[in-house]
């Protein structure tokens, strides 16, 4: 997809597990999208991807599970916990090294505050004007 050129390092690996949850989800509960998601849940990876850009943390970013900072909208962080209560579980055998990662990830500790202006986005207007 041409927005994953917006994201790099941590978020883009977030961004990639994300992506492959909401494909396994919608696999297995919208069976009209057999190779692609459905226009729903292409319209979640999409508001995934702006949040992960728009993260306060940046590169620091946890899991969103242990992230004090809840940036998803109610009905968004619900889609969310939905489609990672299905398809994390699902993840070992078509993604091992993703879904390893990711449980990984999900021991480190929750952070404090977020740093001012390390999101993702505010970095990239930075260099922009440089």
């Amino acid at each position: 997809m041409a927005f994953e050129q917006l994201l790099s390092g941590k978020l883009l690996r977030e961004f990639e597990t994300i992506s492959a949850m909401v494909k396994i989800y919608c696999k297995a509960h919208h069976k009209d999208s057999a190779s692609h998601p459905c226009e729903e849940c292409e319209s979640f990876i999409e508001y995934a991807h702006t949040r992960l850009d728009r993260c306060p943390y940046g590169q620091d970013k946890p899991t969103c599970n242990k992230c004090p900072v809840h940036c998803y909208k109610p009905h968004m962080k619900t889609k969310a916990r939905e489609i990672m209560i299905f398809a994390g579980p699902r993840m070992l055998l078509p993604h091992p090294i993703m879904a390893v990662r990711h449980l990984m990830s999900e021991r480190n500790p929750a952070p404090g505050k977020p740093p001012a202006e390390s999101s993702n986005r505010h970095q990239r207007i930075k260099l922009e004007k440089l």
